[in-house]
């Protein structure tokens, strides 16, 4: 055998599976890092940037101020890849009503009048003491005992009031697709793990797969340099091995969607998973996104949260109209119609000062997770094989063509680089 021979049939392997590792490998980081753009300045850019098409600017290797560089395409495109996790997951899995009832109203409820019974003699005299302090501190202790006992009686169908009224319209207190979108926009490494917890297995597959591939290739292409012994052999075969390197690879994780004899993988990797991924994933969102402290917050802290406070004022009102019964004229003519008309607003502030603390107890809050994990589980168990594949298919599927062309770039590289090594 020809020394020349020899050293092809040694290296060219070598080059074309190494290559085809290093472009998987670094096609798969592509995907999810770094979480913020990191670029420099070029002259021209910026005034460049309007004329480019449409599909060149999205890339996250250009920004409108002019900087070259590159930021994951995952967290790059984070409302967006957030409005896909909603659309092709929670969306099918349950409505903001179903998760809020999964997490049991009358619990929270339960839980949310153990916290404030403590606190009402606190909260009583707060309230009256800024709307009539002469009068509370005038007041005979046998009278202010009967106020805080008559509170403390009705606190638990105030609370369930209010679980009850958020339950019968959450819908009108929260908009659970803004809600999701807009924490994994501001967490765009939870995002990434999302998408990395349910991927995990399949790109590291991808990753392998640029090696197994790549270096059985690398003797067809000795065989078709030998055919044809033309510099641009090596280049354009790199080119070519380092495109359905990656389009093999991506293939193959999610093709086909049901079992099939004819191909040697029966079904995409993906697919093949699905119990274990349903698992990580529903554990994902039941600890990170849809909990029991991110409905609070967005209940009253969210674009929504005006109408919850409307709603508590109203609950209130009647609350404190109950408690004051065949004395409310009485009551009125006392601290003054506009002091009356004002201590629902002061009990909603009070309400909204009291309802962090349910989240402060760590083992009422991971019951609250495991109930969402479980409906997690049971509904994603039911999703069609096309839904479940567009779990993590619809985060590349738009730009799986840059991991293309960065396969092909780097195979052209290899090609390049061997030529200028060893020659033709």
């Amino acid at each position: 055998m020809p020394d020349h021979l020899l050293e092809q049939l040694i290296t060219i392997p070598l080059f074309t599976g190494i290559i085809g590792y290093i472009t998987n490998w670094s096609g798969v980081l592509m995907l999810f890092a770094p979480i913020n753009f990191h670029g420099i300045k070029v002259p021209g850019l910026k005034l460049l940037f309007p004329f480019l098409p449409r599909r060149v600017q999205v890339i996250p290797a250009i920004t409108s101020d002019g900087r070259f560089g590159w930021q994951g395409i995952v967290p790059s495109r984070a409302e967006k890849m957030a409005s896909i996790a909603v659309d092709k997951s929670l969306a099918k899995v349950g409505s903001i009503a179903d998760f809020y009832r999964v997490l049991d109203p009358d619990s929270i409820a339960e839980h949310l009048v153990n916290i404030s019974r403590s606190e009402v003699r606190g909260v009583v005299t707060r309230i009256m003491t800024a709307e009539n302090p002469q009068l509370w501190h005038n007041l005979p202790t046998s009278v202010k005992e009967a106020v805080f006992r008559k509170v403390e009686d009705d606190l638990p169908a105030s609370v369930r009031m209010i679980t009850d009224r958020i339950e019968e319209d959450i819908d009108e207190f929260i908009d659970a697709k803004l809600m999701v979108i807009r924490y994994l926009s501001s967490h765009p490494k939870l995002l990434n793990d999302i998408f990395r917890t349910m991927g995990n297995k399949e790109l590291r597959f991808m990753q392998n797969f640029g090696f197994y591939f790549g270096f059985p290739m690398g003797f067809v292409l000795v065989g078709i340099l030998h055919l044809v012994p033309q510099w641009w052999v090596l280049p354009v075969g790199g080119v070519i091995i380092g495109y359905i390197v990656n389009y093999l690879g991506i293939t193959m994780i999610f093709e086909p969607i049901t079992p099939s004899r004819w191909v040697p993988w029966r079904q995409g990797l993906f697919l093949k998973r699905r119990t274990e991924i349903i698992a990580g994933y529903a554990k994902t969102l039941a600890d990170h996104v849809v909990t029991l402290e991110n409905i609070g917050t967005e209940l009253l802290e969210g674009p929504r949260s005006d109408r919850t406070r409307r709603m508590l004022d109203q609950v209130l009102r009647e609350s404190v109209d109950d408690a004051a019964g065949w004395a409310k004229s009485v009551v009125k003519m006392t601290v003054g119609s506009q002091s009356y008309k004002r201590l629902p607003g002061l009990a909603t502030t009070e309400v909204l000062d009291l309802y962090p603390r349910v989240f402060e107890d760590a083992e009422f809050a991971e019951n609250q997770s495991e109930k969402i994990r479980v409906f997690v589980t049971e509904r994603m168990s039911i999703l069609s094989p096309e839904d479940f594949s567009e779990l993590l298919r619809s985060a590349v599927k738009q730009d799986e063509w840059l991991l293309f062309v960065h396969g092909a770039v780097l195979g052209s590289f290899a090609g390049f680089l061997h030529l200028a090594i060893f020659g033709v």
